[in-house]
C-alpha cells in the first residue's frame, strides 16, 4: 500500500510540473476564436423540430378555411352582361305586318303604299326601349282584275282577287263582317288587315281580330281613307288606342312573379236590413274564364270570392230630393273604401309578389239606398261604379225596390238576380281593362274620324292582346336585365355571400327564359314571348329576393377574421418567432464553422 501511494504521488508530482509549463500548440495550427468560430458543423435537429411545429400550423390552415369556406355557386356573369348590353344598345324589335286592300278604287297601289308609310312615319314615336318594324303590302281589287304593290311582304298573306265585293259591307251586321274577313284573310296570321270599300254609307270598324273595314265614298276619299287607314295602324293596332303612344308597363297589374289574385268580393253594408248572395261559379264560368284563358300568355289569374257582412262604406252621402236617392260624389270616392271594416282578406295562394286586384259589390244599408255615384259634370253614373289604379274597382249595387224601406221586413238570404250580376261584371270587366290602359267605350275618336271597336267575349280582342304581349314582353326583358345585373353587383361585391345552388340554376333558366323571349319576339310571336319574358323576370327576381342571400349579405371576411383570430393568433406568433429566432441562430453558426474552415485552409 505504501509503495502504491508513492507511485501516486510522484504522478501528480510530474502532472503539476507539467502544468505550470505553458501549453505549446503545433505550429501549424491556426488563431482559434470561440466567440467567432467554431470547429464543428452545426446540427440541424434544432431547425427541423421547430420547422415542423411551423409547418404542422401551416398544414392546418388549409383545413381551417376549408372548414368557413362559404359556398358559392358559379353564376354566369358574362352572359348576364351580355344581356343587359344588348338590351341596351340595340331596341327591341317587333316586327308588324300591315295589309291593306282597296275595293272598288282605280289607283296605284304603290302609290297608296307610298302615303300610308308616310304617316305612319310621322305618327309614329320612338320608344327608347323597345319599337317596332313593319312591312306593308297594297292590294287593289277592282273586280275583274288586281293590282298589286311592287313591294310587298313575303308574310302578306295571298288574297285571292275577287274574294271580297262591295256587297259584304251593305248590310251593318259588323259581326258578319268580321267573320267574312276572318274567312278570307285566316284568323291564324298574325298580319293586320285593313280593307278600304267604296260604298255609300260610310262607316269604320275594328273588328275583334286583326281586321278593320272602312266604307268611304270615291273620289279623293281614297287618299282621305290613306290617312286614316295609316292612323288606324299606328294608334290602334300598334298603340293599343292611348294618345300617348303606349300602356305605361311599370303600372300594369301584374306581380312580379307574372301573377294576378282577382279577389270578388259581396258586400252587404248592413245585415239587418237584407242580406244578399250570389250565384259566382256561374259567372265564373261564362264571363271570366274565357277572360282569363285569354289573358294566360300575359298574366297567370287565378280568381276568388267571398261575401262579407257589416260592411258600411267611410265617405257620407246626402239626399238629393230631385233624383229621390242618396248621392256620394267623385269628390267622396278615396273615402269610401273602408279598410277597418272590409276585410277583404285572400288567401295564402294571393300571397308573395302576386298582385291582388279587389272588386268589391256594395249593397248599400236601407238608410242610404238607392244609392248613386254623381260625376262633376252634374250627371249620375251609368254604370255607379268607380276604379282605383293598382286596387280595383266598386260597384254600388241598389236592391230592387229598396225605396219602400219601410214596409220591407227582414227576411233570409237573397240571391242577386242573375241578369243585374252579369251587367255588374260586365262593368268588371271594362274596369280590368282600364287597369290595363285600355278604354272602356266602344268608340275611338282619332285626328281623322271615329271607329267602332267591336267588343270581345273574351274581354281583350285579338290585336289588344297583341298590344299587351309587346309591351309585357318589353318590360318584362327590360326589368329580368336590371335584376340580374343588381344580382351580379351584389354577389361580385360581397365575396362571402353564400350562393347556393338553387340561386345559379335561377338565374341559369333566367337567361335562357330571355333569349328565347328574344327569339320569339325577332320572329312575331308575340304570345310566346310574353309567356317566356314573363317566366325570365320571375326566374330573375326568386334569385335576387332568396331566402339564403338575405339572411348572410353582409357576413364579411373581416368578420370571419374576428372570430377565429383569437383562438390562433397568440399560438402562431409564438411559433413563428421561435422558427425565426432558430433559423437565426443555425446562419449565425454556420457562419462561425465557415470561418474556422476557411482560416484552416488558409493556415496549411
Amino acid at each position: 500500500m505504501a509503495e502504491i501511494s508513492e507511485a501516486n504521488d510522484s504522478d501528480s508530482s510530474e502532472l503539476q510540473d507539467n502544468g505550470s509549463e505553458a501549453p505549446q500548440r503545433p505550429e501549424s495550427e491556426p488563431d482559434f476564436d470561440p466567440k467567432l468560430m467554431r470547429k464543428t458543423k452545426p446540427g440541424l435537429k434544432r431547425l427541423v423540430l421547430t420547422f415542423s411545429v411551423l409547418f404542422s400550423f401551416l398544414l392546418g390552415f388549409p383545413f381551417l378555411w376549408k372548414s368557413v369556406e362559404i359556398y358559392r355557386s358559379p353564376l354566369p356573369f358574362r352572359e348576364i352582361d351580355s344581356l343587359s348590353t344588348q338590351l341596351r344598345s340595340d331596341n327591341l324589335l317587333f316586327p308588324l305586318h300591315f295589309h291593306a286592300l282597296f275595293v272598288g278604287f282605280d289607283h296605284d297601289p304603290d302609290h297608296l303604299r307610298r302615303s300610308i308609310l308616310l304617316e305612319i312615319t310621322k305618327l309614329t314615336s320612338q320608344n327608347p326601349k323597345c319599337s317596332n318594324s313593319y312591312t306593308l303590302s297594297v292590294n287593289v281589287d277592282l273586280g275583274s282584275h288586281c293590282l298589286h304593290s311592287p313591294v310587298s311582304s313575303p308574310h302578306s298573306s295571298s288574297y285571292p282577287c275577287g274574294s271580297v265585293t262591295a256587297t259584304d259591307f251593305v248590310q251593318n251586321d259588323d259581326v258578319a263582317v268580321d267573320e267574312r274577313l276572318v274567312s278570307v284573310f285566316g284568323g291564324k296570321t298574325k298580319e293586320y288587315i285593313v280593307a278600304v270599300v267604296k260604298g255609300g254609307s260610310e262607316r269604320a270598324v275594328v273588328g275583334k281580330h286583326r281586321h278593320a273595314w272602312m266604307v268611304v265614298g270615291g273620289g279623293r276619299k281614297v287618299e282621305v281613307a290613306a290617312v286614316k287607314v295609316a292612323e288606324l295602324l299606328v294608334k290602334l293596332f300598334i298603340n293599343g288606342g292611348r294618345e300617348e303612344g303606349s300602356i305605361r308597363n311599370e303600372f300594369m297589374p301584374v306581380g312580379a312573379d307574372g301573377k294576378i289574385v282577382l279577389s270578388f268580393n259581396l258586400l252587404n253594408a248592413d245585415p239587418l236590413d237584407w242580406v244578399y248572395d250570389w250565384d259566382f261559379e256561374k259567372i265564373d264560368d261564362t264571363l271570366l274564364a274565357p277572360m282569363i284563358e285569354a289573358l294566360g300568355p300575359v298574366a297567370n289569374i287565378s280568381v276568388e270570392s267571398q261575401v262579407l257582412y257589416h260592411t258600411p262604406k267611410a265617405s257620407f252621402s246626402f239626399w238629393n230630393q230631385k233624383l229621390e236617392s242618396y248621392v256620394f260624389s267623385t269628390k267622396d270616392l278615396p273615402f269610401f273604401v273602408n279598410s277597418n271594416e272590409w276585410h277583404l282578406d285572400t288567401s295564402i295562394a294571393a300571397g308573395g309578389r302576386s298582385n291582388i286586384l279587389q272588386f268589391a259589390v256594395y249593397v248599400p244599408s236601407a238608410k242610404e239606398c238607392p244609392l248613386l255615384l254623381q260625376l262633376p259634370n252634374g250627371e249620375i253614373s251609368k254604370t255607379n261604379g268607380f276604379i282605383s289604379p293598382m286596387w280595383g274597382g266598386v260597384i254600388v249595387w241598389n236592391p230592387q225596390g229598396c225605396l219602400n224601406d219601410s214596409e220591407f221586413e227582414p227576411s233570409a238570404k237573397n240571391i242577386i238576380p242573375i241578369q243585374d250580376l252579369e251587367n255588374m261584371f260586365e262593368v268588371f270587366i271594362g274596369q280590368f281593362r282600364q287597369l290595363f290602359g285600355f278604354k272602356s267605350v266602344n268608340v275611338y275618336a282619332g285626328a281623322s274620324g271615329d271607329w267602332n271597336l267591336l267588343p270581345s267575349e273574351r274581354g281583350f280582342t285579338e290585336w289588344e292582346l297583341d298590344v299587351l304581349s309587346r309591351q309585357h314582353t318589353c318590360f318584362n326583358l327590360h326589368s329580368c336585365a336590371t335584376t340580374l345585373v343588381s344580382l351580379s353587383r351584389l354577389v361580385q361585391s360581397l365575396p362571402r355571400m353564400i350562393i347556393m345552388d338553387d340561386i345559379g340554376k335561377q338565374v341559369k333558366f333566367s337567361l335562357e327564359a330571355a333569349k328565347l323571349a328574344l327569339s320569339n319576339a325577332s320572329s312575331g310571336a308575340y304570345e310566346s314571348s310574353a309567356a317566356a319574358s314573363s317566366q325570365a323576370r320571375s326566374l330573375a327576381e326568386d334569385a335576387f329576393f332568396h331566402p339564403s342571400i338575405m339572411s348572410v349579405s353582409y357576413y364579411s371576411f373581416e368578420h370571419c377574421f374576428a372570430v377565429y383570430s383569437p383562438f390562433f393568433l397568440p399560438v402562431s406568433m409564438h411559433v413563428v418567432l421561435a422558427a425565426l429566432r432558430e433559423l437565426r441562430r443555425y446562419k449565425q453558426e454556420k457562419a462561425k464553422y465557415l470561418v474556422w474552415k476557411a482560416k484552416a485552409n488558409t493556415s496549411s
